[in-house]
């Protein structure tokens, strides 16, 4: 054997706050492939093939436990210098194996901590314990030989209780117990080697594995049988797997980069949640904290190496995921990060062949990503091998490496914290809230928009009392003419008393009923049963948006056809029809009041309906805007009208003639005019926008066909954050946590928003830190825009589909809850009672 100079190596130096190499060994046998380990405490890896070698992390309170063959203390020579003795004092090698070890795991207890290691000869279990006392005696630690001649062994994994191991060898799966080192099942079914194993947590006998035949089984060791098969996942081999027991998923890394997360619930029947791309992922990263300028990386790289991400002119490097493992940002400083909700710090960490990613499960993101090149420091620029093991006492992670190419096996202690603060970029838009917290400004277009309004007042009034003067009429000027009654019928009763009068209340029955409210439901189950259905259009007409009354006595709907139809919430009756459009109506929207319908179209028109009448009260014509209008909406409990048109919004500031002159009907008085219009950053069209009317809020909500979702402050009259790559595509639809005047929610949810993209879900968004809480993409929509709504306690969501299902989502979970049938075609809206459990699909 080489002297332990030429072997083991330390990095006395922090290299940075980040990422430290603890120690760097050097084997004659490439590591690489091997699969790994680490504990709380310790690593393992093989030395020169056939040697298991564990370094302790804790300071070296006992004699050095490095062990010869003949049971001598190697240490104890006089030619070691007494710095080395340092490096080594907390160094184990146990020697047992003939054939190179290809395999090696830790025991899940602390006291007798286990480790199991396994080749082509043996599998071995070593207790920790007792080879620590064997070589203070100066004898030769020695294993428990758990099985022989099993195969070429690629994983390991030891039971929750330890009583039970699982060695994969090939396509098989042998479950030992540790015990009475007894074959309990033998589980054949996979149709290459099996390359990760994992027992479930919470059910006893479960256990999963993956293969290279790129799919995952389910077992039941207990019995030997198969529970579960999946289909073929990818065109690559299925390398690593996790088991979340919290969120109950299932998480497997491919040798192309992807992740797949699959649900474990009861129920769920192991249904997809999500696939992720790694490679995308990490570049969508680097380029939103690049677009906001604020970068923050390492003294020894500023920014990220391209060339560790495949980009550029560089030949693709692939993101085989070789490892995950848990991560816990709880130890992240709120204030540094972005404000990190309390389920957003379960994270995972991923080791690849080119760096660590902090991966978030709920919202599908990475958090932080480590390149090793970019740390000239580190020793091992590509890895083939990866171990994580996270302590909870000083938050750090540990780190096991393997280089891709040679002997190289390094340690490193990476800091989560650090690293996440560091790649954090700072919200320009932080401290903003839907819900208004200060008094509109002087230069606010909504305070100038409400002064105007009441000059105007003043004004008109000055204006009415010159005309009480009495001048001299027509003979005719009364605004409304009495029939003179020739055709009507003679009265055969010339008085009918009334009976109903009832002493009490002052108002009639029907509208002291009409007051009485009863509150939402916020405890109510998700609406699954079908309620009643009509046809709101021929079949080949699409229904475009859909809205309930505030009151959620009437439902709105927006037609392909031109038509604009009004239906009672119970769906009886003959509908409204409002017609007048020359294009399919793209947005529809009550008033506050209910007394008001606006509907814009493609036409290039807007017009606002009296809810109780067919003829528009306010036009604006085609000579207003340049581009169809995209959205349409009631603002600040019905002061104004926001709409978006081409690569802007406008705020108009209206007036609706309500007085009733039959002889000047045919003249408009109803009235608008422009306060203010704001375009995008980067000038590009608009495609959504999103305000609440129900209360007071400075803030708009717009995106755009670039991707980003920008916020407009309207309070201080401009832009105030843009969250670049906010999806893969632009967003067709940003939809706010209104709530509803039927129940009441804390301040801070109204701050929740939800936007959709075709081929890329729903995502969840916090104002306060414009940061993703949640990622959505369990229902299919891959071509066409499906709507999206809150329900009125804010803790559902429904979208539609384009499989003919909606889907209804809780917010705490990021697999779908139900699945709503009963549409023969593409779901493309849908809309929640706000006074009522039910919802409205269209």
């Amino acid at each position: 054997m080489e002297n332990p100079q030429d072997i083991f190596s330390s990095n006395g130096g922090c290299v940075s706050d980040i990422v430290t190499e603890k120690y760097l060994v050097e084997s004659r046998e490439s590591a690489s492939h091997v699969q790994l380990a680490c504990s709380m405490q310790h690593c393992a890896f093989p030395l020169d093939g056939n040697e298991l070698c564990l370094w302790s992390t804790k300071d070296p309170s006992h004699e050095p436990l490095l062990s010869s063959p003949k049971g001598n203390t190697i240490l104890t020579s006089n030619t070691i210098a007494f710095n080395l003795m340092s490096v080594l004092s907390d160094l184990l090698i146990l020697r047992g194996h003939h054939q190179p070890i290809t395999a090696m795991a830790f025991g899940n207890k602390v006291n007798p901590l286990l480790i199991c290691s396994a080749s082509l000869d043996y599998v071995i279990m070593w207790n920790l314990d007792e080879c620590r006392e064997k070589v203070l005696q100066g004898l030769v630690p020695r294993g428990t030989v758990m099985g022989s001649l099993l195969g070429k062994v690629l994983c390991l994994q030891l039971s929750p209780d330890d009583q039970v191991v699982a060695v994969c060898a090939g396509n098989k799966i042998f479950t030992l117990d540790i015990e009475t080192q007894a074959v309990l099942a033998k589980l054949q079914g996979h149709l290459g080697p099996v390359t990760a194993v994992e027992f479930c947590p919470w059910q006893a006998g479960i256990i999963i594995s993956v293969s290279e035949d790129r799919g995952f089984k389910v077992w039941d060791h207990c019995t030997g049988s198969l529970i579960y098969s999946s289909s073929v996942l990818s065109a690559y081999p299925l390398l690593s797997l996790f088991i979340d027991a919290e969120s109950r998923q299932l998480v497997t890394g491919c040798a192309d980069g992807q992740l797949w997360i699959f649900s474990l619930m009861d129920g769920h029947h192991y249904r997809r949640v999500a696939r992720v791309d790694l490679r995308k992922k990490t570049e969508t990263f680097f380029t939103r904290r690049l677009k906001s300028g604020l970068y923050s990386q390492p003294e020894e790289s500023q920014l990220p190496s391209t060339s560790a991400l495949g980009k550029g002119e560089q030949v693709g490097v692939t993101f085989p995921i070789l490892r995950l493992a848990p991560c816990d940002l709880s130890r992240v400083p709120r204030s540094a990060c972005g404000c990190l909700s309390s389920e957003n710090t379960r994270c995972l960490w991923i080791g690849s062949s080119v760096g660590l990613f902090v991966f978030n499960p709920a919202n599908l993101e990475v958090e932080a990503a480590l390149c090793y090149k970019d740390f000239h420091s580190l020793s091992i620029p590509l890895a083939g091998s990866c171990a994580l093991r996270s302590r909870f006492a000083d938050g750090k992670a540990l780190c096991l490496l393997a280089s891709l190419f040679g002997g190289k096996i390094a340690v490193l202690e990476v800091d989560p914290a650090a690293l996440v603060v560091a790649q954090q970029c700072t919200r320009v838009g932080q401290g903003l809230s839907v819900p208004a917290s200060s008094c509109v400004l002087p230069t606010s277009p909504l305070y100038l928009g409400i002064a105007k309004e009441k000059s105007t007042k003043a004004a008109s009034e000055q204006r009415h009392a010159k005309r009480n003067v009495m001048k001299d009429q027509f003979l005719v000027f009364h605004s409304k003419i009495k029939s003179s009654g020739y055709a009507s019928a003679p009265h055969l009763t010339m008085f009918s008393p009334k009976t109903n009068i009832k002493s009490e209340g002052k108002g009639p029955s029907r509208h002291r009923s009409s007051c009485t409210r009863e509150a939402y439901a916020v405890d109510c189950a998700v609406p699954a049963k079908p309620g009643p259905r009509v046809a709101a259009a021929p079949a080949c007409t699409r229904v475009c948006c859909i809205q309930y009354s505030g009151d959620g006595q009437w439902l709105a709907c927006g037609l392909a056809n031109h038509l604009c139809l009004v239906f009672d919430a119970s769906l009886t009756g003959t509908p409204a029809v409002f017609s007048g459009h020359d294009g399919a109506v793209n947005a529809i929207c009550w008033s506050h009041d209910q007394r008001w319908l606006l509907s814009a179209a493609r036409d290039r028109t807007l017009r606002v309906w009296s809810a109780h009448g067919t003829e528009p009260a306010l036009l604006l014509g085609k000579d207003m805007f340049s581009k169809p209008i995209q959205s349409a909406q009631f603002y600040y409990i019905d002061a104004f009208i926001l709409l978006s048109s081409g690569p802007e919004f406008q705020l108009l500031k209206y007036h609706i003639d309500t007085c009733k002159d039959e002889m000047k009907r045919y003249k408009q008085k109803s009235k608008s005019r422009l306060v203010c219009r704001l375009s995008m950053t980067d000038a590009g069209d608009m495609t959504c926008l999103s305000a609440v009317n129900d209360f007071y809020s400075h803030i708009v909500l717009t995106a755009g066909r670039n991707r980003t979702v920008e916020v407009f402050d309207l309070n201080a009259g401009c832009s105030a954050a843009v969250i670049a790559e906010a999806h893969s595509r632009p967003v067709h639809q940003i939809c706010q946590n209104k709530g509803s005047s039927f129940t009441t929610q804390q301040p801070q949810a109204y701050n929740a928003f939800l936007t959709t993209a075709v081929g890329d879900g729903m995502r969840l968004w916090d104002l306060r830190t414009l940061r993703c809480e949640r990622h959505f993409e369990g229902h299919p929509n891959r071509s066409y825009p499906c709507g999206i709504a809150f329900n009125p306690c804010g803790r559902f969501a429904a979208c539609g589909a384009e499989d003919r299902h909606a889907y209804m989502y809780e917010m705490g979970s990021s697999t779908f809850s139900h699945r709503l049938a009963g549409h023969t075609d593409i779901v493309t809206g849908v809309a929640f009672n706000p006074s009522a459990p039910q919802e409205k699909i269209n």
